[in-house]
């Protein structure tokens, strides 16, 4: 089964499968990595949005046709510029009717995209990079999806394909390209939340519950990983929130400060801390509930 994804051609002719989520910029963990110094460490983001494939801009604009935007639908042929004399041709973009994604216990439903690794936590995690105590391993290669258990043989990996691990059972699934838009992990029996980004304020509604806003700085970062929609480099999202700080030291104390200040907020609404949560290798996500639904307004 295809996965959603994006070719793109480097300023140095090399060409890259990009999926949602992957970042380019000139930190050596971006998917796509531009070695110039006029290119931001985290400068773009892969997104799926309403069924496109879309390039965000984090910390500076792109260029398209002369203009100067903060996103761009890919379409093949398109000349996408980062900074003066630095950009990217696009030269095919995959988008398929549906997608596969793995299922179980403790995971939810979760989108596959590009590389993969499985690790039983708890909580149950399922990581887009690598992780030594991560237990599977997927990836697409192409023309489809692979598997691997606890070192063991590659096998090949379509809708209806169980995986053992660690005594989990977890199932390969097809989704309509449109639902991959929207995936998170099962957590708790909290009533479903409704969140409503609009970049400046988050709403976080509860059925019976007052509703929890959210302002400045945490509305940010909710609103910034709802566009996203998938795991994300917490230099990504900072970098988005703080697109003139160039200092990384001081950028991870900003960080550090509000996200706990975002915690907190949750805490004291009642609402789930791991809303918002990071996977220890520099990644953060919005975690959905079953029933929870995302209303971006941004």
């Amino acid at each position: 089964m295809p996965s959603a994804h994006v070719v793109l051609r480097a300023p140095d002719g090399s060409a890259h499968r990009l999926f949602p989520g992957d970042l380019v910029g000139r930190v050596w963990t971006a998917a796509l990595v531009v070695d110039d110094a006029r290119v931001s460490e985290a400068h773009a983001l892969v997104s799926l949005r309403d069924g496109a494939l879309v390039l965000l801009a984090l910390r500076r604009l792109l260029r398209v046709d002369g203009r100067d935007v903060q996103q761009v639908i890919l379409a093949p042929g398109q000349v996408v510029g980062l900074a003066e004399g630095v950009a990217l041709a696009v030269e095919d973009v995959v988008l398929p009717e549906a997608v596969l994604a793995l299922e179980g216990a403790g995971l939810g439903r979760r989108v596959l995209s590009g590389t993969a690794f499985l690790r039983l936590g708890p909580p149950v995690e399922l990581l887009p990079r690598y992780a030594p105590d991560a237990r599977a391993e997927l990836w697409f290669t192409g023309g489809g999806w692979r598997a691997r258990v606890d070192g063991g043989a590659p096998a090949d990996l379509v809708d209806g394909d169980t995986l053992v691990v660690g005594g989990a059972v977890f199932r390969a699934v097809s989704v309509r390209l449109r639902e991959a838009e929207r995936h998170g992990t099962s957590v708790g029996t909290q009533a479903p939340l409704r969140i409503v980004a609009r970049h400046v304020t988050a709403h976080l509604h509860r059925d019976g519950q007052p509703v929890c806003v959210l302002t400045g700085v945490p509305a940010r970062i909710v609103s910034e990983l709802a566009l996203m929609g998938v795991p994300a480099a917490w230099e990504s999202v900072a970098a988005s929130v703080w697109p003139d700080e160039d200092d990384r030291n001081a950028l991870r104390r900003r960080w550090d400060v509000h996200l706990g200040r975002l915690r907190a907020k949750l805490r004291e609404a009642g609402i789930r801390e791991d809303l918002v949560r990071a996977d220890g290798k520099g990644n953060l996500e919005l975690v959905l509930g079953p029933g929870d639904t995302v209303e971006d307004q941004a």
